[in-house]
């Protein structure tokens, strides 16, 4: 659990608007996250959406599958490659369990003091 918190704290999001620049994880800030990921990318973003839900931070609340047309390269035949959508919101118990992991870090912080 420790790890998951981490990770949720840590997670970097490419935006440029000026709320996001605030130091707070992104699920502390806002109430849902869309993963999105393409071809290879899909396993990645499936397993870190389960390991959230799993862990209590985020309920599934829409999954949505499709194709793209891309080209390999620059005047290259089409590919097709296939695209997911996962949009996930804050859990119920989300707030209280970021509390516990930040309130857990703190004693971790003076024990090593």
């Amino acid at each position: 659990m420790e790890g998951i918190t981490e990770g949720v704290n840590s997670l970097n999001i490419a935006d440029s608007s000026p709320s996001n620049k605030q130091e707070e994880p992104y699920m502390q800030q806002y109430n849902e996250v869309e993963l999105s990921a393409l071809g290879m990318a899909i396993a990645t973003v499936v397993t870190i959406a389960e390991i959230l839900k799993n862990n209590g931070l985020a309920v599934e609340k829409k999954i949505m599958t499709s194709t793209v047309d891309m080209r390999e390269e620059s005047g290259g035949r089409p590919v097709q490659k296939a695209k997911i959508e996962i949009l996930l919101g804050k859990s119920e118990k989300f707030d209280e369990l970021m509390a516990a992991a930040a309130a857990k870090d703190v004693l971790d912080n003076e024990e090593q003091s």
